[in-house]
């Protein structure tokens, strides 16, 4: 079994490890750096609970092998948080009740996350696109494309409650 030494940034800290060249982005994050936020779901790609940013793409890592990641800064969702708290797009999570179960929300946070970077105003059909390659059972997505508007609301400086109050009627 071959072995490679390899050096990857996550959430902004280098970690060099040797790794077998079949080990999977998920595990070596999960298993080796001990970062569980990431979740495996169907190891297919199809649900995108693994989903992590390399280099700020989001990209499902159950089909990644950790040796093509070699070099790359990777994000995963224990890195949303900062000294001052929350992200907007965990806020959002949190004040438009976008999960139940929560089993999806580490892909989608860092799914949104990406198109937030990428868009900082997106439109509702933007939002969907972004997230169509990840699954949610439990949510319908509705409030799921709200928290993703509450974040850009909130980081373009506008007053993020203001949606929610209109539907207060």
């Amino acid at each position: 079994m071959a072995r490679h030494n390899i050096t990857v940034t996550v959430n902004g800290e280098a970690h060099s490890r040797e790794v077998d060249s079949r080990l999977l982005l998920v595990h070596l994050i999960r298993d080796e750096l001990a970062l569980t936020g990431t979740h495996i779901g169907c190891d297919t790609t199809h649900c995108g609970a693994c989903t992590v940013l390399v280099d700020g793409v989001p990209t499902k890592s159950c089909t990644v092998l950790a040796v093509q990641a070699d070099g790359a800064d990777i994000g995963t969702v224990e890195g949303l948080a900062d000294a001052n708290g929350m992200s907007a797009l965990q806020e959002g999570f949190m004040q438009e009740h976008g999960l139940q179960c929560g089993f999806c929300t580490p892909g989608m946070l860092m799914t949104g996350t990406a198109l937030l970077a990428a868009n900082a105003n997106p439109s509702e059909a933007e939002i969907r696109e972004a997230i169509s390659g990840n699954l949610c059972r439990c949510t319908g997505y509705v409030n799921i494309v709200k928290a993703v508007e509450y974040a850009a609301a909130k980081m373009a400086g506008a007053d993020a409650d203001a949606p929610a109050a209109e539907e207060a009627d």
